[in-house]
């Protein structure tokens, strides 16, 4: 039977897991707080101390976790997953990071005889729960073929980029363009109401119009109702992203004035309503302006 690490159970992470369960996987999962693992353990995961024993006997590792600190953390900290992985083990890091922390992390771990891929995801949770994600592949083509089996569980779609670090790259351009369409959203959701149009209306042109991206229909109809239950990313985890992708851009290109802009409107997101909805853009758009 196939052994897996499950490290980081959050609103993708925990329906990951599960679906190794479902595969029919010997899964060991860790997580900050073991409260989120209890409904995994009952299905028979087994319940880590620490990522390096979660890693004890893997075949691979899997992380999905918040940011570069925390990838590092589970990784190459004290009792990392890499302290407890044996030489050809695969390392895939499904978390977005940084495009420098992916290549870093790759010379990192292959130094020490591990076979790493990042691999970041498109899908909200309930594809990660059902097996429907995307993968947005960086790998060496046989280290993709030696981790499709353990791929497989989390997808129907797998999307390979090309050497280490490219997926992580293509996942950054992703999540920016996100942020751009929701705060440019935000912004035309706030004039119409100011200009007192049929709200209604407005969500349903915006929503099967020209502009109607996925972004904008998932968004559209909750902005004008004020509807942010469930949510599924916050403005922090948007606001990491864009920044992650706005430093990558000013390395490549002269000048990125829109993703800029992006950013700066998820700073005051990010410092206003941290674990809300990135939906939420809409309240901080509308607030009225001190003079």
């Amino acid at each position: 039977m196939a052994h897996v690490a499950f490290i980081g159970l959050g609103r993708m992470g925990h329906g990951m897991a599960g679906r190794y369960l479902d595969a029919g996987f010997e899964v060991a999962v860790w997580n900050r707080s073991r409260a989120k693992a209890d409904d995994l353990v009952a299905r028979g995961a087994r319940w880590a101390a620490a990522p390096a024993d979660a890693a004890l006997g893997a075949d691979a590792v899997i992380t999905m976790v918040a940011d570069d600190e925390a990838s590092r953390a589970v990784w190459l900290g004290n009792d990392g997953a890499a302290a407890g992985m044996k030489a050809g083990t695969l390392a895939i890091e499904c978390s977005t990071v940084s495009h420098a922390h992916a290549l870093e992390m790759a010379r990192e771990l292959r130094s020490r005889g591990l076979v790493y891929i990042d691999c970041p995801v498109t899908g909200l949770p309930e594809a990660a729960a059902s097996g429907k994600l995307t993968l947005l592949v960086g790998a060496e083509a046989a280290d993709l073929e030696k981790a499709r089996p353990y791929l497989a569980p989390l997808c129907t779609t797998i999307r390979h980029f090309g050497a280490v670090g490219t997926g992580t790259v293509f996942k950054l351009i992703n999540n920016l363009m996100g942020a751009v369409q929701i705060a440019s959203l935000a912004e035309g959701v706030a004039i119409a109401e100011q200009a007192g149009l049929d709200m209604n209306l407005v969500a349903e042109a915006l929503s099967t119009g020209a502009v109607a991206s996925p972004q904008v229909i998932r968004h559209s109809r909750r902005m004008v109702a004020r509807d942010f239950s469930g949510a599924s990313f916050t403005a922090a985890l948007r606001h990491k992203d864009a920044a992650y992708a706005v430093r990558l851009a000013e390395e490549l290109l002269p000048g990125v004035p829109v993703s800029r802009a992006a950013l700066v409107a998820y700073e005051e997101a990010k410092a206003s309503a941290p674990d809300d909805d990135e939906g939420k853009m809409i309240e901080i758009v509308s607030r009225p302006k001190q003079s």
